[in-house]
């Protein structure tokens, strides 16, 4: 078995090349031989923000069709890490003030914390065994001047939206972490964590009984509108539309100008461990939180929930391809920075998935000028953002209240170079390692 010194020196001799939590997932069902000719609403991706519209369309009592492109949900809501945040990650407190004022900034951070509630509350009203637990997370600081900077946002937090968080000095980090590596770090007690492939295997089930049809292996090809609604173009035939719901996130928009234009695809990657001694792995992480860190090029790691694992992982290392073990190296290397005394522990899966990224570093849901909804752009805080954006475009779409976002109606930039973006991703990634290496 390849163990995690081989991989990081690239010595690779057996890898599972998919994600591990595919593991669970149960048979998928043979889809139709035919899509239907009409529908109310069709949902362009089978993840979780279009399992979460197509939910809450189907209990409105509208027709629904998912379409997806693979297997349902072959994309990153099958492929993410399972650690479900508040959504309001990517920018300090501080920051985000700057940009929006206290006012917004307050909203968009209590909505925040509104999205972590709700999948809370909606994996317990539909009964998802996923493994879902307020686990809390642990981010570590690589950097003495990182942990100042992170204690001055976990008190701006708590002031201006009433999350609930703690610093732990070095001297004490063992007792969330069994590491040197840091330089102590942030808790936010209230995040959480969950199987992601028995997540949305449990939303799936839940829209199908509500009455939504789910159809993958059909890919979109156009949208175009018509009177009174969209006629939907796919392998497999033409479906007419009353509305339309982009819902693809880093994968597939380019049968939309318009969210082709604003999202770059950024290539996330994860390794998962063999099976290891429970006792060892308990000591590793005596919290039993989520985990990350403060770098730029940053890792996200966790015990495995269904077995004795670990789940590690970060951005795309060397560009030789998602189906490459040598592309994951960097992660074995990364995760023997941080745990030197697991070096023989074998290593079992790696893979791939896609975050949609914005320019702005925003999620934006709405409308395209044609008419079409979406939802999308998560820059890689997509479990709760996903789930939330999902049934928030499925109210706006309905025409209710319950529908606004403070999200809602910010400009969505695109950007000149936008075709370029996705080639230059790899390039940015190697330099930002470069230059936490140099200040490390």
């Amino acid at each position: 078995m390849t163990t995690l010194a081989d991989l990081a020196q690239e010595h690779v001799t057996d890898l599972a090349m998919e994600p591990y939590w595919w593991r669970s997932l149960p048979q998928e069902a043979e889809g139709p031989e035919q899509i239907p000719e009409k529908t109310d609403v069709a949902v362009v991706g089978s993840g979780f923000t279009g399992l979460s519209a197509a939910l809450t369309l189907a209990r409105e009592g509208r027709s629904v069709t998912v379409l997806e492109a693979g297997r349902l949900g072959f994309g990153a809501s099958t492929r993410n890490g399972g650690q479900v945040g508040s959504g309001n990650q990517k920018f300090r407190v501080a920051t985000l003030i700057e940009m929006m004022g206290v006012q917004k900034a307050e909203a968009m951070l209590r909505e925040g914390v509104a999205m972590l509630d709700h999948i809370d509350a909606l994996v317990h009203e539909l009964k998802i065994e996923c493994f879902f637990v307020r686990c809390g997370r642990f981010r570590g600081a690589v950097r003495p001047s990182h942990y100042e900077a992170m204690a001055r946002d976990m008190e701006d937090l708590r002031r201006h939206a009433q999350v609930e968080s703690f610093m732990v000095p070095r001297s004490e980090q063992h007792r969330e972490i069994d590491t040197d590596y840091f330089f102590g770090g942030s808790v936010l007690p209230q995040d959480a964590s969950l199987h992601p492939g028995l997540y949305h295997a449990g939303l799936s089930d839940a829209a199908a009984k509500a009455g939504a049809q789910l159809i993958g292996e059909t890919p979109v090809r156009a949208v175009q509108p018509e009177a009174e609604g969209f006629s939907v173009h796919t392998d497999r035939g033409t479906l007419w539309a009353r509305n339309v719901i982009i819902a693809t996130n880093g994968y597939r928009q380019n049968f939309n100008k318009f969210c082709h234009k604003r999202i770059v695809p950024v290539t996330s990657s994860l390794i998962a461990t063999a099976p290891m001694n429970r006792e060892l792995l308990n000591a590793l992480f005596p919290s039993g939180r989520v985990y990350g860190n403060s770098a730029r090029v940053f890792s996200y790691f966790r015990k495995a929930p269904d077995e004795s694992r670990i789940i590690w992982g970060g951005r795309v290392g060397r560009n030789a391809g998602e189906m490459d073990p040598r592309s994951y190296a960097h992660l074995a290397s990364d995760m023997l920075k941080v745990f030197p005394q697991i070096a023989d522990v074998g290593v079992t899966h790696a893979w791939s998935g896609r975050i949609g990224y914005t320019f702005d570093e925003f999620p934006h849901l709405g409308r395209t000028p044609d008419g079409i909804h979406y939802a999308m752009g998560y820059c890689g805080t997509g479990v709760s953002r996903s789930t939330w954006f999902g049934r928030k475009i499925a109210l706006q779409l309905l025409g209710k209240y319950e529908g606004f976002s403070e999200f809602t109606g910010l400009r969505f930039p695109s950007h000149p170079f936008q075709t370029f973006a996705p080639m230059a991703v790899p390039l940015f990634e190697q330099w930002y390692r470069a230059k936490d290496a140099l200040e490390k």
